[in-house]
């Protein structure tokens, strides 16, 4: 066998290695989103039933939205957490606010009347809130939705509350 036939036969092998690899990375990742009931790519999904409404529940975390307001180009709103999933935490920066004309925004802190908080670590079923969050939204005709994204690893999600 020449040295030319030689290294085609490994160019080949090597490549069909790198495709193998690639494949089974590929169906593990899919394989990992169809088992957690998630989209990868931080695609949108569906809630689990929760109540009472209006709430969002991913992976049994669990946002609960109420008393929703709108002055001054404010929106605030009390969520209260409930952590039930393979998340360690919530985070302010999980939430943003989608206005009337697609545009988000994330929540603000430096409002009176609005919680300071950062990263809170809790989970088995913990509960964290209610907390005042807010929002200055660029319009704040409706519809107005509130975009969640918790960390649930290496794939992840978003859902989306329609607040008003």
């Amino acid at each position: 066998m020449s040295l030319r036939t030689r290294r085609k036969s490994w160019s080949r092998l090597a490549l069909f290695g790198v495709g193998g690899t690639l494949l089974a990375l590929i169906a593990g990742a899919a394989f990992l989103a169809l088992a957690q009931g998630i989209a990868p790519g931080g695609s949108v999904v569906k809630s689990l039933a929760c109540s009472p409404q209006p709430c969002l529940d991913v992976q049994d975390y669990t946002i609960w939205v109420s008393n929703v307001t709108v002055a001054d180009g404010l929106v605030r709103m009390n969520a209260t957490f409930r952590n039930s999933s393979p998340s360690t935490h919530a985070d302010p920066s999980d939430l943003q606010l989608v206005d009337a004309n697609k545009q988000s925004s994330p929540s603000i802190q430096d409002a009176p009347g609005c919680t300071h908080w950062s990263r809170t670590e809790f989970n088995n079923g913990a509960k964290l809130g209610p907390l005042a969050i807010c929002f200055r939204p660029a319009t704040t005709g409706s519809p107005l939705t509130l975009r969640w994204t918790p960390d649930m690893g290496l794939i992840c999600c978003e859902a989306d509350l329609k607040i008003r």
